[in-house]
């Protein structure tokens, strides 16, 4: 079963950019919210997620803040 995966991200990220590229590498398909421009997903990121940072990316879920591949391998199953 395909595992559901949101990147929330925003202009100016290098960090985001590296994480989608990484996704799309490994062909998993993921849902980008861009916090500069949606507040919903700006209000879920800290309030549901308790981050303030970007990338943070979703697995089903579970959360990862930040730029940290080896627990996305994990998660993923990579």
């Amino acid at each position: 079963m395909e595992k559901i995966v949101t990147v929330y991200t925003q202009p100016s990220c290098p960090p985001c950019q590296i994480v989608k590229q990484f996704l799309n590498h490994h062909h998993i398909s993921y849902i980008e919210k861009d916090i500069s421009i949606d507040s919903e997903a700006r209000d879920k990121l800290v309030y549901e997620l308790e981050s303030t940072s970007t990338p943070t990316i979703t697995v089903d879920d579970q959360v990862v803040t930040g730029f940290d591949l080896k627990k996305l391998e994990e998660l993923l199953g990579l």
